[in-house]
């Protein structure tokens, strides 16, 4: 089916019955609840605007799809924004959480989401992104207790919520041929618990605070990815590597970079168990330039 309104895309994506969703044009903003079984792709320009929430669900692809979140220059935009807390009070642009499983993100454009771009959560499990471009609009400071100052929080990508969420064992994701741009500031991703694993993606957001870190029980493996111009490309969180480990493979680039490139920890050390096969290092920032999105 082809939908071309807010309310039919809500309608749709709800349940579990198998269907293929056509988003046609800019739809209005609001909050989109995706149930199991389902395929969205966005055609002529399509575009979300809000939240989309994936929770519990499973076998969903998201693809060739602009997803705008409610923080658009200013988190208070956001109708869940709460002035006290500051701009963490706000929703995802994209949510997946309680126990959500394989799910696939292919060329789409995820930004400004008022708390994170795209949020994996609460035991979510066997996630792939791909060809996906994370950015942000400059935003004012919309700080509150959350002490995110000019940031704004600008933080895009959140792997396990909290030190104590019930993730263990879960939150293996795959990142592939994603591009972490325009005036995003961390998380890019930020990960607990996970196994997570990234190659021929590209940094390339230059005034950032880090790019990924690993928390608590975190186990991270990237290869032929790029850094360019972007500030401590991979790092731990104060003591994390008494219980993570951070795995380089084969030949990532740093071009311009400063900062921590921290290896090794503690614990396991993860090594994806799949086949894949990467791109050349030296063709990545080419071809996600030209690939990741919409097309």
């Amino acid at each position: 089916m082809t939908v071309t309104t807010l309310a039919a895309l809500q309608t749709a994506a709800k349940g579990t019955n198998a269907a293929v969703i056509y988003v046609k044009g800019v739809l209005a903003s609001g909050a989109v609840t995706v149930g199991s079984n389902k395929t969205i792709v966005g055609i002529c320009g399509g575009e979300i605007h809000g939240h989309v929430e994936v929770s519990g669900s499973v076998n969903v692809i998201i693809r060739n799809i602009k997803i705008v979140g409610y923080g658009v220059g200013n988190c208070a935009l956001d109708p869940s924004y709460d002035s006290s807390v500051g701009c963490s009070s706000g929703n995802d642009a994209i949510s997946v959480q309680n126990s959500a499983h394989h799910i696939w993100f292919d060329h789409c454009d995820i930004s400004d989401g008022t708390d994170g771009n795209l949020d994996i959560t609460k035991a979510a499990d066997y996630i792939t992104v791909s060809w996906t471009k994370f950015h942000y609009t400059p935003r004012t400071d919309n700080s509150g207790s959350d002490s995110t100052g000019a940031s704004g929080h600008r933080y895009s990508n959140l792997i396990g919520g909290s030190d104590t969420e019930a993730s263990a064992g879960k939150l293996n994701i795959t990142w592939h041929h994603d591009w972490w741009a325009d005036n995003v500031y961390e998380r890019q991703p930020q990960v607990r618990f996970g196994k997570n694993h990234l190659f021929n993606n590209l940094w390339t957001s230059a005034g950032d605070n880090y790019c990924y870190r690993a928390v608590i029980y975190a186990h991270v493996f990237f290869d032929y990815n790029v850094f360019s111009g972007v500030k401590d490309p991979h790092l731990f969180y104060t003591n994390a590597t008494t219980s993570s480990y951070i795995t380089a493979g084969t030949t990532n680039t740093y071009t311009n970079t400063t900062g921590s490139r921290l290896t090794g920890g503690s614990g396991a050390v993860y090594t994806p168990s799949y086949s894949y096969t990467a791109d050349a290092t030296a063709q990545v920032q080419s071809l996600v330039t030209n690939g990741a999105g919409p097309k």
